[in-house]
């Protein structure tokens, strides 16, 4: 008898899953073991097995496509059996799979526009609705989808969603705006409901549609004429704007836009810059590297130092030291540390538990590890789960202060930044010594200035005597 092989749960922050390649095709013989699939979360590359033994009957999406977790993904059964009966009860967008995603292109310069060029039709604007059959509309949808459809100033919650129990998930939401006009706020709330007609382009960036140009009908910026005015390109050069390449957002890059730009929607973020006196740092890294291969110091990095430092000063705020979760901040006991990893396939966060009970031996062991792991792709979801705070270093870079973005439903992240050289008055003597640059953010709708304040300055404070921390 077929039955569905369908996109595994991948924690409970997992929406989905994108289709990085198959590893089987219609036709083939899979076990429970068998791999079909490599599939890509936010997080991390896993392997997605069968689950069950038979005969790929059908492949229900194709490479590049972002599936619902729990959602059908393939048919496994015997060799002519009807699965007509199974196909019924899945979303069009699985059962006729969409084309394959588009690869880099390049994109021909326009030519300038004709004098004689006729003006576009206006369009005409009507409410939005699904692209995808599926339950009725039952009011669940999920936060991604919830905040792309509040920047394009819609409420989905009336949309038929195609994801687990009729969950509007984003992909309903980008369906219902595609072929829409890019109205702005203003406009849409001046729009209101019913069909309208409207301007075939606005006067706003990127030629949004703004409530004056409902007022006025302009259709193109600066003549009123309604005619696009064009100068002619100087002699010898290409049409403006010259050649250019599309390269699709997809994959963990779109992940990881999506997921900043919920960051900066959902938090009130500012960050607090200060420097840290860093000669007890150089000094100490200096001894280490130094040291004897077998005491196990030499590859103790200043990045494990200033961890080991965070986690030690975390222990007195538990207030930085916390979730911010619909209204209620949750502090926690222990500190677990989420470390910012730059891997080939893009940012990934793996998370030191419990980095307040360790040495610094076992802290920086533990953090080479899960960089490697990070950088050869054998990161377990897992390990990528339950951080209480984050760091990002980009001191190696040359970086001298920046604001790093919350990683939610964390209330704090540290930036670490260069090391670099600072007047410093020492009695009646002014001197140059180096400094650490530290750029920390939080989320000032659970903690305010202030306290971030005195957080910080006691951070600095321990990583100037950070060889006194260890002898504690």
């Amino acid at each position: 008898m077929a039955e569905k092989i369908v996109m595994p749960r991948q924690g409970n922050t997992v929406e989905s899953c994108i289709i990085l390649e198959w590893k089987v095709k219609e036709g083939d013989q899979v076990t429970e073991k068998t791999v079909i699939c490599e599939a890509e979360t936010d997080k991390a590359t896993i392997d997605v097995e069968a689950g069950m033994s038979g005969t790929i009957l059908k492949l229900l999406y194709k490479t590049g496509d972002d599936v619902p977790v729990m959602e059908p993904m393939a048919i496994v059964g015997q060799p002519g059996e009807d699965i007509s009966s199974l196909l019924g009860g899945i979303s069009s967008a699985a059962s006729e799979p969409v084309a394959e995603a588009p690869v880099d292109k390049p994109i021909e310069a326009p030519a300038a526009p004709s004098a004689t060029a006729a003006t576009p039709a206006p369009a005409v604007v009507t409410p939005v609705a699904a692209a995808f059959p599926g339950t009725a509309a039952t009011g669940a949808v999920s936060p991604r989808a919830r905040n792309l459809a509040q920047s394009r100033g819609f409420d989905p919650s009336g949309l038929a969603g195609t994801g687990p129990q009729g969950r509007v998930i984003e992909r309903d939401v980008q369906a219902a705006l595609a072929g829409t006009p890019n109205l702005t706020p203003a406009a849409l709330a001046a729009l209101g409901s019913g069909t309208s007609t409207l301007p075939s382009q606005g006067t706003g960036i990127g030629g949004r549609i703004t409530a004056a140009d409902l007022a006025t009908g302009t259709t193109t910026a600066g003549t009123g004429a309604g005619t696009a005015v064009s100068p002619a390109p100087a002699f010898g050069t290409p049409a403006f704007p010259g050649p250019a390449r599309e390269i699709p957002m997809k994959g963990i890059r779109k992940i990881i836009a999506d997921r900043m730009s919920q960051s900066l929607a959902s938090t009130a973020q500012f960050t607090l810059n200060a420097s840290a006196p860093a000669q007890k740092l150089q000094d100490l890294r200096a001894r280490f590297k130094a040291s004897a291969t077998e005491l196990g110091y030499q590859s103790i990095t200043i990045n494990d130092l200033v961890m080991f430092a965070l986690a030690r000063t975390l222990k007195r705020y538990g207030y930085m030291n916390a979730h911010s979760v619909d209204g209620t901040l949750r502090e926690f006991e222990n500190v677990h540390i989420g470390m910012a990893v730059d891997t080939p396939r893009g940012l990934m966060v793996p998370v030191i538990r419990f980095a307040d009970l360790l040495t610094l031996k076992q802290l920086s062991s533990e953090a080479r590890r899960l960089i490697e792991a990070c950088k050869n792709g054998s990161v377990k979801p897992e390990e990528l789960t339950g951080s209480t705070i984050s760091v990002s270093n980009v001191g190696a870079s040359g970086v001298e202060s920046f604001s790093p973005l919350l990683n939610i439903p964390e209330v704090a992240i540290l930036g670490i930044c260069a090391i670099g050289y600072k007047p410093m008055k020492t009695g009646d003597t002014i001197g140059f010594e180096p400094a650490m640059g530290l750029s920390l953010t939080i989320d000032h709708r659970a903690v305010d200035g202030a306290p971030a304040a005195r957080f910080l300055q006691e951070l600095s404070t321990v990583i100037s005597q950070i060889d006194l921390v260890l002898a504690g």
